[in-house]
């Protein structure tokens, strides 16, 4: 379940970044998320994911296998898991879901890096 909140938090930096603007998404399905960056973000999580991502976690099922299949696959994850006691779906690719989240964050470093700020 902190897997998928942590998705869900970085792909809304990801989108606050890409507009610049703080007024992010309410949903926390992640393919929704993921579909509202823009399409430069999408291309280069995608092109990642299929480089040190997909080799590792590959799926069968998918000719094509992307970032988005994983995202879609674990849209709904936050929701369903937050509540064990409710009868959810209890699909979970935790090793490819965790490596993708662990390449979108570097991603994220890539483009944004903080500055300390100094005293006035």
């Amino acid at each position: 379940m902190l897997l998928a909140l942590a998705m869900e938090l970085a792909l809304k930096a990801w989108f606050v970044f890409d507009f610049d603007n703080p007024k992010h998404s309410k949903s926390h399905d992640l393919s929704k998320l993921f579909g509202r960056l823009k399409s430069k973000s999408q291309e280069t999580l995608d092109q990642e994911f299929k480089r040190c991502v997909a080799p590792h976690h590959p799926n069968i099922f998918y000719v094509d296998y992307g970032i988005e299949h994983v995202l879609y696959q674990h849209k709904d994850a936050f929701v369903d898991w937050r509540y064990m006691h409710e009868p959810k779906s209890t699909m979970f690719d935790r090793g490819a879901f965790e490596a993708t989240l662990e390449m979108v964050l570097r991603e994220f470093d890539k483009r944004y890096y903080t500055v300390p700020a100094s005293p006035l």
